[in-house]
């Protein structure tokens, strides 16, 4: 069971090489002809403030922390589960930081699962993009091809993916009882009209109009959640973690924050509806950049709701969404098979043709 995420920087020494390879990467950061020579640019230039702020959150990311506990402890659940594929192990592939796609995919061979064994690619972002999911399947494409070749001598490892799940009712149950935990932490007579303001990464505008799912998929888990909740509070969808000159979508989160309070809405909760566990955009950009200005603006009520993380609902989540993927005998979702209206890369076409024509039959390999 392989956790595809974007990772993080674990040391202040670690953050130069991580930006590195996210300014390289054109799938979730597209600079055109100039990649090779702004994408080392940027990350150059962003280094000292990026380490800076990785200091401010104790030193580094805490995201493989809980990948690898989350992935775990689903795998344990999975073995009680579902004892036809037991036993179910835990990896961690990581796009921009340690343990790398090429790291995690050596494991895999020298563990034996070249010859014996299925595997299964589970994205963390629950809403699917072409520059994270995408972007992570482009890789995991790539270092089969290089370490295995296109058609590897006895099949090769048997890949299956888990490339999206917006609307889970375990995923929904968590962020809700998150959602809830923070509201009460208000006085009841106010508790009704405190704004829920869910945040997402954002997207350049150019990956949007080429027709990425990911602003409807992450608006349908918003939806979901709010169904959850009875529509129990006034609530908005924005977008953080912009960067560069160019058009992404909007509105940014510490905008709308900020623009609220004007408004006299002293008192919100910001959701990271987007991610599974706590990171920079959380820990620093929520914690401590747009609530800490949200507070000397006069917005005294400005709060964030706990991430994921540990949270057993969540866990369970997994568990449930894994198991049902073994179980169905499916290669991946129906969506996956069909490309962006907009999408003219070749590499995005390879690895799709991968992942959703190969001919391997699932239900032999798990037998």
């Amino acid at each position: 069971m392989v956790f595809m995420n974007m990772g993080g920087p674990q040391t202040v020494n670690e953050v130069g090489p991580f930006l590195s390879r996210l300014f390289a990467d054109a799938d979730l950061i597209p600079l055109g002809r100039l990649q090779n020579y702004l994408g080392p640019l940027i990350s150059r230039r962003r280094t000292p403030k990026i380490q800076n702020q990785y200091a401010a959150i104790g030193g580094g990311s805490p995201i493989r922390k809980w990948s690898e506990y989350q992935s775990a402890e689903m795998c344990k659940i999975l073995d009680e589960r579902c004892p036809e594929s037991a036993p179910h192990k835990p990896y961690v592939a990581f796009r921009y930081a340690d343990p790398l796609t090429e790291e995690m995919y050596q494991r895999l061979l020298d563990d034996g699962f070249g010859t014996q064994g299925r595997a299964v690619a589970f994205t963390q972002y629950p809403q699917y993009s072409c520059s994270t999911t995408g972007s992570s399947l482009n890789e995991l494409w790539k270092w089969r091809v290089r370490l295995e070749g296109k058609e590897p001598e006895g099949g090769g490892v048997r890949w299956s993916v888990i490339d999206r799940w917006p609307v889970h009712p375990g995923l929904i149950e968590a962020f809700a009882q998150n959602i809830e935990a923070q509201l009460a932490t208000y006085p009841a007579e106010v508790r009704k009209d405190v704004v829920l303001l869910f945040s997402a990464h954002s997207l350049p505008m150019s990956v949007v109009n080429r027709g990425d799912t990911y602003p409807a998929e992450v608006a349908a888990t918003v939806h979901a959640v709010m169904t959850r909740l009875n529509f129990s509070n006034p609530y908005r969808l924005c977008w953080q973690s912009q960067v560069g000159p160019s058009a992404w979508l909007g509105a940014q989160t510490s905008d709308t924050v900020m623009a609220y309070v004007r408004k006299g809405h002293t008192d919100l909760v910001l959701i990271p509806i987007a991610f599974t566990s706590d990171h920079i955009e959380t820990l620093f950009e929520l914690d401590q950049e747009v609530i800490h200005e949200a507070k000397k603006g006069g917005g005294t009520g400005v709060k964030r709701a706990e991430s994921l993380n540990g949270s057993p609902t969540f866990i369970k989540a997994l568990a449930d969404v894994a198991e049902r993927h073994l179980k169905s005998g499916e290669i991946c979702s129906r969506q996956m098979g069909i490309r962006c209206q907009g999408c003219k890369s070749e590499r995005c076409l390879e690895q799709k043709r991968f992942f959703t024509n190969t001919e391997r039959d699932v239900e032999e390999v798990i037998r």
